[in-house]
């Protein structure tokens, strides 16, 4: 009986493979890092042959520490680190250079001159995102102009592009399939979220050939057969890694919204089979497709959140790990006036200012390490009430709590902080690996194994809610403590 499902987690910094049952319970996993690649400063790269060994290393080792045959698995269900760009040639099945990571900047300059020629709005309508190289589009045109021999390869139909859950589809079907789905390909800055298709004008613009990308598919559902293990498993699921968190929170309706605080954050909002356009910086991305029909999200990144901590631990040397930030934090009542902007590479949405700076601030002979720590753990949730705050203004749809995953909201702290400063439950589930259980459950759907979302809604994944408790008064002075702080930042 076909009844587990294996779940392809490949991520920036390592590759994961958990093995769920049909409950949603975790029997098995495995990791493996992925080295990363700085050629210049600015510049990430990762070498695709790394991104496939690593999870298929990932693949078989779960499989094994689970104890299960095989032939017992339903379906393959795949979440990816979202806008990295890989393109190889068809005939080969060899990548023609590394991979773009998503964190590269070295389009920056490129996508300046695409705001200045007044193409960015056009972009946005149709693609829900702006000009920036955090999207594929500006990674796959600097390939095609740089790599030696790439565009004539290109010219002669030999070239194919994907993000990174098409060269994994790729490497699983032994270059038999050439696919993505709606919610990756909604993040190449090609694909025109209105009609669901690549943009024929995007395209031309550019000069990039549709024959180099993959066709769209619907995030659940048969896509083809991996051949691997010494056998043929049915990949059934695909979705972007924060689209698949928002599913694997079951957030199904609209105004259902979701944060995952890693090393920055990603707040997401479903909006139904609405395309919210938002005028101040969120970005309109498709949450999934399910058979022929749409849920688009509203999306805010925060660049900095969890990474702020590290720069403590390591780069001042305050903490010893970050796992001593809670009890830092609630050693002291308060901050006593200190904050802690992490702009380190600029602030994300909703200001999209990358030449603004970090600060600390409400500085006092006072102050010592713990009001630092605990202005860096509030910045996570100032910046995300940012967020937050503009999405239900944008949308006009109130959040009714925010649902939380990612490593740091294991700090009690945080999350409790975060409700007090939104004035909003929040829940954090039993099982954080949200993203990986939202492939298992797209790929689960897909294949049969669930017959609804509703079905989905019932697995036991029990949650800890935070309720908020802080008077009024005191959450309206803190935020307006919090937006003083932004300006000193130099923000445009």
């Amino acid at each position: 009986m076909k009844k587990y499902i294996l779940a392809l987690d490949q991520g920036t910094t390592s590759s994961r493979c958990i093995v769920y049952d049909k409950l949603g319970n975790k029997i098995g996993e495995a990791q493996r890092e992925l080295p990363q690649i700085y050629p210049l400063s600015g510049w990430v790269e990762h070498d695709p042959e790394a991104i496939w060994s690593t999870q298929l290393y990932a693949i078989e080792t779960a499989v094994k520490r689970a104890g299960i045959d095989p032939s017992e698995i339903a379906a393959i269900g795949i979440t990816n680190q979202r806008e990295t760009t890989v393109v190889w040639d068809k005939r080969t099945g060899k990548a023609i250079c590394n991979a773009i990571v998503w964190q590269c900047r070295r389009t920056a300059d490129y996508c300046e001159e695409i705001k200045k020629s007044g193409y960015e709005p056009v972009l946005k309508e149709k693609t829900g995102l702006i000009a920036d190289p955090y999207f594929s589009l500006t990674k796959v045109r600097y390939i095609l102009d740089n790599v030696d021999g790439a565009r004539d390869l290109c010219e002669e139909g030999n070239l194919a592009f994907g993000t990174v859950d098409s060269w994994l589809i790729h490497k699983l079907t032994n270059g038999k399939c050439h696919a993505t789905d709606a919610s990756n390909a909604s993040r190449t800055m090609m694909y025109n979220i209105h009609e669901g298709k690549w943009d024929e004008d995007i395209l031309k613009h550019f000069s990039i050939p549709e024959s180099m990308l993959p066709k769209v598919v619907p995030s659940s559902g048969y896509i083809a057969d991996a051949e691997i293990l010494g056998t043929q498993i049915p990949i059934c699921g695909v979705a972007g890694d924060q689209q698949a968190s928002l599913f694997g929170q079951c957030c199904f309706n609209s105004g259902d919204a979701k944060n995952t605080y890693g090393t920055g954050c990603f707040l997401l909002m479903n909006t139904g089979m609405d395309a919210v356009r938002s005028k101040n910086g969120l970005l309109t991305t498709v949450a999934w497709q399910i058979g022929n029909e749409l849920t688009y999200a509203l999306e805010g990144s925060v660049f900095i959140a969890g990474a702020a901590i590290q720069w403590l631990r390591d780069g001042l040397g305050i903490l010893a790990s970050s796992s001593d930030s809670e009890k830092m934090a609630l050693d002291i009542p308060n901050t006593d006036g200190v904050y802690f902007v992490p702009a380190f590479t600029g602030l994300g949405a909703p200001h999209w200012d990358p030449d603004c700076r970090g600060l600390i601030c409400g500085l006092s002979r006072g102050t010592d390490r713990r009001h630092i720590v605990r202005a860096a753990l509030e910045s996570m949730a100032y910046q995300t009430l940012d967020v937050l705050t503009l999405m239900e203004r944008e949308s006009k749809t109130e959040i009714p709590a925010l649902r939380v995953d990612g490593g740091a909201s294991a700090n009690g702290f945080l999350c409790s902080f975060q409700a007090d400063i939104s004035g909003k439950a929040v829940i954090r589930p039993s099982n954080t690996e949200t993203t990986s259980l939202g492939a298992a459950c797209l790929a689960g759907l897909g294949c049969g194994l669930y017959d609804s979302v509703e079905e989905i809604s019932s697995l036991s994944n029990s949650s800890t809610v935070f309720e908020p408790k802080m008077d009024a008064s005191v959450r309206d002075e803190y935020i307006s403590g919090w937006k003083n702080a932004v300006k000193k930042t130099g923000l445009r």
